[in-house]
């Protein structure tokens, strides 16, 4: 069936009989580094473009922290034990209980090794940022600050419980 004079022409249901681009020839052309050579080895700490201000997005991290990989599992233990405390504390649980000790003592070490990884990254970030904009690195070390307060409510909690 042929359109009419004026009405728009469809396309054709069928597909044609060409075959698809590899979509590894489209992604190599875009993915292109001209900072990449043969055996060199890809680095997620690359060099950042200046945002409107001139001022960097963020600074590299020249000496990643031992624990890098970890920090998101230690802190998903911590964080699931005190849910777990919480909710036996006002469900009216005391400081003594199992239901709110034994929980403690499993979450109290994993957040403590991932406050002190997050609060040693953040550290590491105040002297790097403090040439280029001060402001950032005293929001920066603000954060340290909170992080050290939250490490010490953490370790007066672990007091609670096990001298409850």
């Amino acid at each position: 069936m042929q359109p009419e004079a004026g009405e728009p022409q469809r396309p054709l249901a069928e597909p044609l009989n060409e075959e698809a681009p590899d979509a590894a020839d489209l992604l190599r052309g875009v993915l292109q580094d001209e900072r990449y050579e043969p055996g060199m080895i890809i680095l997620d700490r690359q060099e950042v473009p200046l945002a409107d201000d001139g001022l960097p997005a963020y600074v590299a991290e020249e000496a990643p922290t031992p624990l890098r990989g970890a920090y998101i599992y230690l802190s998903v233990i911590g964080f699931f034990c005190g849910t777990i405390v919480i909710s036996a504390l006002n469900l009216g649980a005391s400081w003594s209980d199992p239901i709110v000790k034994i929980p403690v003592l499993i979450g109290a070490l994993p957040l403590f090794i991932a406050m002190g990884e997050a609060g040693l990254r953040i550290a590491r970030s105040v002297p790097a940022w403090w040439p280029i904009n001060r402001g950032r690195a005293l929001f920066r070390a603000g954060w340290v600050l909170t992080i050290a307060t939250l490490a010490l409510i953490l370790a007066l909690a672990v007091r609670a419980a096990l001298f409850a």
